[in-house]
Protein backbone atom coordinates (compact mmCIF):
# COMPACT_ATOMS: atom_id res chain seq x y z
CA UNK A 1 0.00 0.00 0.00
CA UNK A 2 3.12 2.64 0.67
CA UNK A 3 4.31 1.76 -2.48
CA UNK A 4 1.24 2.22 -4.19
CA UNK A 5 0.74 5.22 -2.71
CA UNK A 6 4.03 6.98 -3.28
CA UNK A 7 3.94 6.27 -6.99
CA UNK A 8 0.48 8.09 -6.86
CA UNK A 9 1.71 11.39 -5.40
CA UNK A 10 4.75 10.81 -7.63
CA UNK A 11 2.29 11.30 -10.58
CA UNK A 12 -0.15 13.57 -9.09
CA UNK A 13 3.23 15.66 -8.57
CA UNK A 14 5.34 14.98 -12.11
CA UNK A 15 4.65 17.31 -15.02
CA UNK A 16 3.97 14.02 -17.51
CA UNK A 17 2.20 11.96 -14.75
CA UNK A 18 4.80 9.94 -13.05
CA UNK A 19 7.56 9.18 -15.45
CA UNK A 20 9.77 8.29 -12.89
CA UNK A 21 12.95 9.70 -14.32
CA UNK A 22 12.41 13.40 -13.44
CA UNK A 23 13.35 15.28 -11.09
CA UNK A 24 10.03 15.68 -8.97
CA UNK A 25 9.70 11.40 -9.46
CA UNK A 26 13.20 11.18 -7.78
CA UNK A 27 12.49 13.23 -5.22
CA UNK A 28 9.19 11.68 -3.70
CA UNK A 29 11.35 8.25 -4.31
CA UNK A 30 13.29 9.25 -2.08
CA UNK A 31 11.20 10.56 0.26
CA UNK A 32 13.00 14.65 0.38
CA UNK A 33 9.80 16.17 -2.24
CA UNK A 34 8.56 19.28 -0.49
CA UNK A 35 4.95 19.10 -1.37
CA UNK A 36 4.34 15.27 -0.76
CA UNK A 37 4.17 13.95 3.21
CA UNK A 38 4.74 10.28 3.11
CA UNK A 39 3.71 10.15 7.36
CA UNK A 40 5.41 7.90 9.24
CA UNK A 41 4.23 6.99 12.28
CA UNK A 42 6.51 8.53 14.95
CA UNK A 43 7.43 6.51 18.81
CA UNK A 44 6.13 8.77 21.17
CA UNK A 45 4.22 11.25 18.95
CA UNK A 46 0.71 10.91 19.40
CA UNK A 47 -1.97 10.90 17.05
CA UNK A 48 -4.05 13.81 17.81
CA UNK A 49 -0.40 15.67 17.50
CA UNK A 50 0.47 14.25 14.35
CA UNK A 51 -3.29 14.59 12.56
CA UNK A 52 -2.92 18.24 14.24
CA UNK A 53 0.30 18.52 12.01
CA UNK A 54 -0.96 17.34 8.98
CA UNK A 55 -4.00 19.27 9.49
CA UNK A 56 -1.86 22.22 9.19
CA UNK A 57 0.26 21.30 6.72
CA UNK A 58 -2.92 20.90 4.49
CA UNK A 59 -3.86 24.50 4.45
CA UNK A 60 -0.31 25.75 2.68
CA UNK A 61 0.20 26.21 -0.42
CA UNK A 62 2.58 23.47 -2.56
CA UNK A 63 6.43 24.95 -2.78
CA UNK A 64 6.74 23.08 -6.19
CA UNK A 65 4.28 20.93 -7.39
CA UNK A 66 0.63 22.41 -8.70
CA UNK A 67 -0.61 19.87 -5.66
CA UNK A 68 0.67 18.86 -2.25
CA UNK A 69 0.32 15.03 -1.29
CA UNK A 70 -0.73 13.97 2.67
CA UNK A 71 -0.45 10.25 3.00
CA UNK A 72 -1.39 9.14 6.39
CA UNK A 73 -0.37 5.67 7.90
CA UNK A 74 -2.61 3.62 10.05
CA UNK A 75 -5.90 5.27 9.43
CA UNK A 76 -7.52 2.13 10.90
CA UNK A 77 -6.26 2.74 14.31
CA UNK A 78 -7.25 6.20 14.66
CA UNK A 79 -10.24 5.64 17.36
CA UNK A 80 -11.26 8.97 18.79
CA UNK A 81 -8.68 11.09 17.21
CA UNK A 82 -10.78 10.56 13.55
CA UNK A 83 -12.75 13.46 13.68
CA UNK A 84 -9.98 15.86 13.82
CA UNK A 85 -8.57 14.86 10.37
CA UNK A 86 -12.75 14.50 9.37
CA UNK A 87 -13.47 18.56 9.41
CA UNK A 88 -10.59 18.98 6.70
CA UNK A 89 -11.23 15.78 4.85
CA UNK A 90 -14.95 17.29 4.13
CA UNK A 91 -13.58 20.61 2.77
CA UNK A 92 -10.07 20.26 1.80
CA UNK A 93 -7.85 23.13 0.07
CA UNK A 94 -8.18 22.11 -4.18
CA UNK A 95 -4.61 22.10 -3.89
CA UNK A 96 -4.04 19.12 -1.19
CA UNK A 97 -4.75 15.33 -2.03
CA UNK A 98 -5.21 13.00 1.12
CA UNK A 99 -4.28 9.41 0.96
CA UNK A 100 -4.90 7.21 3.44
CA UNK A 101 -3.67 3.91 4.11
CA UNK A 102 -5.84 1.69 6.73
CA UNK A 103 -5.50 -2.37 7.23
CA UNK A 104 -9.03 -2.70 7.75
CA UNK A 105 -12.33 -0.13 7.56
CA UNK A 106 -13.87 -0.78 11.09
CA UNK A 107 -17.18 1.23 11.34
CA UNK A 108 -16.06 4.04 13.20
CA UNK A 109 -14.57 4.90 10.01
CA UNK A 110 -17.45 4.96 7.84
CA UNK A 111 -17.89 8.21 7.66
CA UNK A 112 -14.34 9.37 6.61
CA UNK A 113 -14.61 5.89 4.13
CA UNK A 114 -17.48 8.01 2.68
CA UNK A 115 -14.74 11.06 1.63
CA UNK A 116 -12.50 8.88 -0.04
CA UNK A 117 -12.12 6.36 -3.20
CA UNK A 118 -11.20 2.99 -1.98
CA UNK A 119 -8.71 1.02 -3.59
CA UNK A 120 -8.62 -2.05 -1.97
CA UNK A 121 -5.07 -4.37 -2.00
CA UNK A 122 -5.54 -7.66 -2.04
CA UNK A 123 -2.72 -10.10 -0.63
CA UNK A 124 -1.69 -12.95 -3.29
CA UNK A 125 -2.38 -16.38 -2.39
CA UNK A 126 0.30 -18.82 -1.48
CA UNK A 127 -0.21 -20.92 -4.82
CA UNK A 128 0.31 -17.16 -6.40
CA UNK A 129 3.90 -16.37 -3.82
CA UNK A 130 4.89 -19.61 -4.91
CA UNK A 131 4.99 -19.95 -8.66
CA UNK A 132 6.63 -16.52 -8.51
CA UNK A 133 9.62 -18.09 -6.24
CA UNK A 134 9.93 -21.14 -7.86
CA UNK A 135 10.35 -19.38 -11.48
CA UNK A 136 12.89 -17.10 -9.73
CA UNK A 137 14.73 -20.29 -8.60
CA UNK A 138 13.73 -21.19 -5.07
CA UNK A 139 13.69 -25.18 -4.58
CA UNK A 140 9.42 -26.05 -4.62
CA UNK A 141 9.64 -26.96 -0.69
CA UNK A 142 11.23 -23.63 0.30
CA UNK A 143 9.43 -21.90 -2.28
CA UNK A 144 5.82 -23.15 -0.61
CA UNK A 145 7.28 -22.45 3.27
CA UNK A 146 7.89 -18.72 2.55
CA UNK A 147 4.59 -18.51 0.49
CA UNK A 148 2.73 -20.19 3.17
CA UNK A 149 4.55 -17.89 5.89
CA UNK A 150 4.28 -14.95 4.31
CA UNK A 151 0.98 -13.79 4.64
CA UNK A 152 0.50 -12.78 0.43
CA UNK A 153 3.93 -10.59 0.66
CA UNK A 154 6.18 -11.31 -2.34
CA UNK A 155 8.87 -8.72 -0.63
CA UNK A 156 8.50 -10.98 2.42
CA UNK A 157 8.53 -14.28 0.84
CA UNK A 158 11.63 -13.84 -1.21
CA UNK A 159 13.85 -12.87 2.60
CA UNK A 160 12.50 -16.27 3.61
CA UNK A 161 13.28 -17.89 0.66
CA UNK A 162 16.98 -16.43 0.75
CA UNK A 163 17.08 -17.06 4.41
CA UNK A 164 18.94 -20.50 5.85
CA UNK A 165 17.72 -19.92 9.26
CA UNK A 166 14.12 -19.74 8.03
CA UNK A 167 13.34 -23.72 8.41
CA UNK A 168 14.57 -24.12 11.75
CA UNK A 169 13.24 -20.68 13.20
CA UNK A 170 9.84 -22.09 11.88
CA UNK A 171 10.37 -25.23 13.51
CA UNK A 172 11.39 -24.20 17.15
CA UNK A 173 7.92 -21.72 17.32
CA UNK A 174 6.39 -25.22 16.62
CA UNK A 175 7.93 -26.88 19.69
CA UNK A 176 6.68 -24.56 22.09
CA UNK A 177 3.51 -26.02 23.23
CA UNK A 178 4.87 -29.47 23.66
CA UNK A 179 7.99 -27.24 25.66
CA UNK A 180 5.27 -25.96 28.35
CA UNK A 181 5.06 -27.80 31.77
CA UNK A 182 2.96 -24.68 33.12
CA UNK A 183 6.61 -23.60 35.19
CA UNK A 184 7.27 -20.08 34.97
CA UNK A 185 11.48 -20.93 34.43
CA UNK A 186 10.68 -22.89 31.32
CA UNK A 187 8.53 -19.86 30.13
CA UNK A 188 11.42 -17.60 30.75
CA UNK A 189 13.94 -20.14 29.32
CA UNK A 190 11.60 -20.42 26.19
CA UNK A 191 11.01 -16.81 25.82
CA UNK A 192 15.25 -15.96 25.56
CA UNK A 193 15.87 -18.18 23.21
CA UNK A 194 12.61 -16.78 20.37
CA UNK A 195 13.49 -13.34 21.23
CA UNK A 196 17.53 -14.47 20.42
CA UNK A 197 15.67 -15.73 17.08
CA UNK A 198 13.89 -12.24 16.65
CA UNK A 199 17.50 -11.01 16.83
CA UNK A 200 19.29 -13.90 14.43
CA UNK A 201 16.05 -13.00 12.07
CA UNK A 202 17.52 -9.29 12.06
CA UNK A 203 21.11 -10.01 11.54
CA UNK A 204 20.81 -10.17 7.57
CA UNK A 205 18.81 -6.92 7.29
CA UNK A 206 21.19 -5.14 10.02
CA UNK A 207 24.06 -6.07 7.82
CA UNK A 208 22.33 -4.84 4.71
CA UNK A 209 21.17 -1.64 5.91
CA UNK A 210 25.02 -0.87 7.64
CA UNK A 211 26.28 -1.52 3.62
CA UNK A 212 23.66 1.22 2.09
CA UNK A 213 24.84 3.53 4.75
CA UNK A 214 28.45 2.86 3.95
CA UNK A 215 27.07 3.35 -0.23
CA UNK A 216 25.69 6.78 0.97
CA UNK A 217 28.68 7.96 2.88
CA UNK A 218 30.96 7.13 -0.18
CA UNK A 219 28.34 8.73 -3.05
CA UNK A 220 27.90 11.87 -0.75
CA UNK A 221 31.49 12.44 -0.38
CA UNK A 222 31.54 12.26 -4.43
CA UNK A 223 28.47 14.49 -5.53
CA UNK A 224 25.22 16.31 -4.30
CA UNK A 225 22.67 15.02 -5.82
CA UNK A 226 19.77 16.47 -4.39
CA UNK A 227 17.25 13.54 -4.68
CA UNK A 228 19.71 10.88 -2.52
CA UNK A 229 18.30 10.62 1.09
CA UNK A 230 20.14 12.14 4.12
CA UNK A 231 21.85 10.00 6.89
CA UNK A 232 19.44 10.82 8.96
CA UNK A 233 15.98 10.26 6.94
CA UNK A 234 18.00 6.47 5.68
CA UNK A 235 18.75 5.79 9.30
CA UNK A 236 15.14 6.59 10.27
CA UNK A 237 13.88 4.31 7.65
CA UNK A 238 16.17 1.53 8.50
CA UNK A 239 14.67 1.75 12.00
CA UNK A 240 11.27 1.78 11.07
CA UNK A 241 12.50 -1.43 8.70
CA UNK A 242 13.61 -3.33 11.58
CA UNK A 243 10.98 -2.60 13.66
CA UNK A 244 8.60 -4.52 10.96
CA UNK A 245 10.90 -6.97 10.35
CA UNK A 246 10.86 -8.30 13.82
CA UNK A 247 7.58 -7.46 14.19
CA UNK A 248 6.09 -10.08 10.94
CA UNK A 249 8.95 -12.74 12.29
CA UNK A 250 6.96 -12.51 15.49
CA UNK A 251 3.40 -12.91 13.76
CA UNK A 252 4.64 -15.87 11.47
CA UNK A 253 5.95 -17.53 15.10
CA UNK A 254 2.98 -17.14 16.81
CA UNK A 255 1.09 -18.78 13.70
CA UNK A 256 3.13 -21.34 13.34
CA UNK A 257 2.29 -21.91 17.19
CA UNK A 258 -1.55 -21.60 16.58
CA UNK A 259 -1.29 -24.28 13.61
CA UNK A 260 -0.18 -26.53 16.41
CA UNK A 261 -3.57 -25.97 18.42
CA UNK A 262 -5.56 -25.89 15.24
CA UNK A 263 -4.80 -28.88 14.62
CA UNK A 264 -4.79 -30.44 17.80
CA UNK A 265 -8.57 -29.32 17.78
CA UNK A 266 -9.38 -30.42 14.66
CA UNK A 267 -7.84 -34.02 15.59
CA UNK A 268 -9.86 -34.86 18.87
CA UNK A 269 -12.31 -34.04 21.03
CA UNK A 270 -10.12 -34.48 24.16
CA UNK A 271 -8.58 -31.27 25.33
CA UNK A 272 -10.85 -29.02 22.68
CA UNK A 273 -11.34 -26.44 25.64
CA UNK A 274 -7.77 -25.51 25.93
CA UNK A 275 -7.03 -25.75 22.21
CA UNK A 276 -9.86 -23.32 21.79
CA UNK A 277 -8.52 -20.92 24.69
CA UNK A 278 -5.22 -21.20 23.34
CA UNK A 279 -5.88 -19.76 19.65
CA UNK A 280 -8.05 -16.88 21.12
CA UNK A 281 -4.85 -16.36 23.10
CA UNK A 282 -2.73 -16.21 20.16
CA UNK A 283 -5.41 -14.19 18.26
CA UNK A 284 -5.02 -11.63 20.96
CA UNK A 285 -1.01 -11.55 21.27
CA UNK A 286 -1.60 -10.98 17.32
CA UNK A 287 -3.74 -8.41 17.58
CA UNK A 288 -1.42 -6.64 20.10
CA UNK A 289 1.03 -6.30 17.61
CA UNK A 290 0.33 -3.24 16.16
CA UNK A 291 0.71 -1.32 18.92
CA UNK A 292 4.72 -2.31 18.93
CA UNK A 293 4.35 -3.85 22.67
CA UNK A 294 7.43 -4.77 24.67
CA UNK A 295 8.20 -8.49 23.24
CA UNK A 296 9.66 -10.38 26.17
CA UNK A 297 6.44 -8.89 27.85
CA UNK A 298 4.17 -10.04 25.52
CA UNK A 299 5.71 -13.49 24.91
CA UNK A 300 6.20 -14.09 28.54
CA UNK A 301 2.43 -13.57 29.20
CA UNK A 302 1.10 -15.53 26.19
CA UNK A 303 3.27 -18.54 27.09
CA UNK A 304 2.05 -18.28 31.22
CA UNK A 305 -1.81 -18.46 29.78
CA UNK A 306 -0.58 -21.12 27.52
CA UNK A 307 0.81 -23.09 30.21
CA UNK A 308 -1.73 -22.89 32.58
CA UNK A 309 -4.46 -24.27 29.57
CA UNK A 310 -1.69 -26.59 28.14
CA UNK A 311 -3.38 -29.69 26.72
CA UNK A 312 -1.85 -33.45 26.03
CA UNK A 313 0.14 -32.82 23.36
CA UNK A 314 2.09 -35.99 24.58
CA UNK A 315 0.18 -38.10 22.62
Amino acid sequence: MREGAAAFAASLVCPTGGCGQCRQCRLVAAERHPDVVLGRRQPGVGRLEEIRELVALAQRSPLEAGRQVLVVEDVHLLGPVAPTLLKTLEEPPPWTVFVLLAAALPSSLATIASRCVLVRFQPLSPSQVAAVLAAEGAEPERARRAADAAHGRLDRARQLARDPGFAARRAAWAAVPSRLDGSGVTVVGLVDELVASLDAAAAGLASAQAEQLARLATEAAADREESRPSRAQLEDRHRRELRLHRQEELREGLAAIERVYADRLFASPAGRSDALSAVDALGRAGRALVHNPNETLLLQALLLALGRRRADFDG
